[in-house]
């Protein structure tokens, strides 16, 4: 992966917790914006919700590139390209360490268990890192 990410960057990836994603539209092929909340765990970036189907991962699912806006304490978008987690295992252990830091998944309906089996969950994939 070429270059790193500015300073800026940086401490904007470690101190916000909003952004906005734009998917390209699995039906229309026009761009959707929602803004949602990312997440730091195992040294990586995820986007989860709570259990149920969203429209923002079937775009993702047919699509996989999206932009990843930052937009609390600095203004960027950065190209990036979604890895949609499905394996159970990896799902318990990402989600596992997201409780942690964001226990309110764990204290929706359901509990913890329920965002094993029904939630929406990628990781973010920076395709290209700016200098």
């Amino acid at each position: 992966m070429p270059g790193s990410f500015s300073p800026e960057v940086e401490a904007a990836l470690l101190n916000s917790e909003m952004v906005d994603i734009t998917t390209v539209g699995r039906r229309s092929g026009k761009p959707s914006t929602v803004e949602i909340w990312f997440h730091r765990a195992l040294g990586r970036y995820f986007i989860t919700g709570t259990p149920g189907p969203r429209d923002w991962l079937a775009n993702l699912t047919a699509n996989p590139k999206f932009t990843f806006s930052l937009k609390q304490s600095i203004q960027a978008d950065l190209p990036a390209t979604a890895r949609v987690i499905t394996d159970p295992t990896e799902r318990h252990e990402i989600l596992s360490e997201i409780d942690k830091t964001r226990p309110w998944y764990g204290e929706q309906p359901g509990g913890i268990e329920a965002m094993y089996e029904g939630a929406p969950l990628f990781e973010v994939i920076f395709d290209e890192l700016p200098i």
